[in-house]
């Protein structure tokens, strides 16, 4: 969500400067519809988590994490292909100055969510809805990135810095909304740490306020820039310490950046002010907050199902196997390199003498093939003589995972 600033002047509407302005910060309406979509969030990723073998499971959940780079940037108009994602997570950067800031982008968001899940692995739940987390959140993001990219326009057309880590001092508005006066931003963070952080626990009612809240961070608008991405990295934090984000097998961003249009006009509906007597007692609409509700927890169970699909045993070894055969015929991979790939993936990971036992080959021809496979990324190793697991190039992954990225992205 991008907001432009509105200077000094005196707005036509005053500026929200009073935590009470953000109420409801729960919704009343439709609680049985709602519990019963966070019940099925719950329940699917608890499915999901016992998914592939751990070794590869790591391997998926890196693939993941740059595929939730990919769709938070998308949403903020920054459309990065699969092959230079590939590219700058190993630092080769375009030297046309548009694509390597597209890949810096991404590389920084990358390394931000690995902060972020390094970081509340040991954290109290509560302290994720902190003032203190939320900009090192941001910090982390905008101190990765290079001072071309730290900055915003103004209304005038002036360039703004934007301070890794620093609330706003400026007045911004995002679309018809005027967000709450810089100088009161403490004030709400503090309220939103202190309604939301008790309530970061892996409970139908839980996830209801995760939702709930991600509009609420988004309302406050604290940041010059950066807010949307940070929003979603705040609400992957709470689902990761709230036990949903399935190992990091799943990604939200997908699903709101499949459903853009209607994502952020939901959003924008939740900053509306109450419509009637009948809608609530707060200050804002509880009904439109009540429908963003619905609607976030229905894209995370949508993409739940769409990544339990794809990760389904038999048909993970089918396009591992046909993409490797594939290739085999094209004399673009070594002979035997599909049921090696197979059988790294039913296994997690082997050590290389296996290979040749495995393609029922010499061991200098299984040492070719080794060779070849590391040399695509198809295997990784941590170690020249380490064991091997599977990989997952750009190219490789539009076959294992058919629909993870849109058409045309390559």
């Amino acid at each position: 969500m991008i907001g432009k600033m509105i200077g000094n002047f005196m707005a036509k509407q005053r500026l929200f400067d009073h935590p009470a302005d953000m109420e409801p910060l729960l919704p009343k309406n439709r609680g049985e519809r709602l519990a019963a979509l966070a019940l099925d969030v719950i329940r699917r990723a608890g499915r999901l988590s016992g998914a592939l073998h751990p070794v590869t499971r790591r391997g998926v959940a890196d693939l993941v994490r740059s595929m939730n780079s990919y769709y938070s940037n998308l949403i903020e108009g920054h459309r990065t292909t699969p092959r230079d994602m590939d590219a700058a997570l190993s630092r080769n950067f375009s030297s046309d100055p548009k694509r390597r800031a597209l890949q810096q982008l991404h590389l920084a968001h990358v390394q931000t969510q690995e902060w972020l899940e390094s970081k509340v692995t040991a954290m109290p739940a509560a302290e994720i809805c902190s003032e203190e987390f939320l900009c090192s959140l941001h910090r982390e993001f905008y101190e990765r990135l290079p001072d071309s990219l730290r900055r915003v326009e103004g209304d005038r057309g002036r360039l703004h810095s934007v301070r890794p880590g620093e609330l706003r001092t400026t007045e911004v508005s995002v679309g018809r909304h005027l967000a709450p006066a810089s100088r009161h931003l403490s004030t709400f963070l503090q309220r939103f740490a202190d309604f939301y952080g008790p309530r970061v626990e892996p409970t139908p009612g839980g996830f209801v306020t995760a939702a709930a809240a991600h509009h609420r961070l988004a309302w406050i608008h604290p940041f010059l820039d950066g807010n949307g991405r940070i929003t979603r990295l705040f609400t992957h934090a709470w689902l990761r310490k709230a036990d949903a984000d399935a190992d990091g097998l799943w990604t939200l961003a997908r699903g709101l950046a499949r459903s853009q249009t209607e994502y952020l006009s939901v959003l924008a509906r939740a900053d509306e002010r109450r419509l009637n007597d009948m809608d609530g007692r707060g200050y804002l609409s509880d009904q439109r907050l009540a429908e963003f509700c619905e609607f976030l927890l229905g894209t995370a169970c949508d993409q739940l199902d769409f990544m339990g699909g794809l990760l389904d045993l038999d048909g993970m070894q089918r396009r591992i196997v046909g993409y490797a055969e594939r290739r085999e015929s094209a004399k673009e991979l070594p002979s035997g390199a599909a049921v090696v790939l197979r059988d790294i993936f039913l296994r997690g990971e082997i050590i290389r003498g296996d290979v040749a036992r495995i393609a029922g080959v010499s061991p200098r021809t299984g040492q070719n093939i080794t060779r070849e496979l590391l040399a695509l990324r198809l295997l990784r190793s941590d170690t020249p003589k380490g064991p091997m697991r599977l990989g997952f190039p750009s190219d490789a992954a539009g076959h294992y995972f058919p629909n993870l990225f849109p058409a045309g992205a390559e």
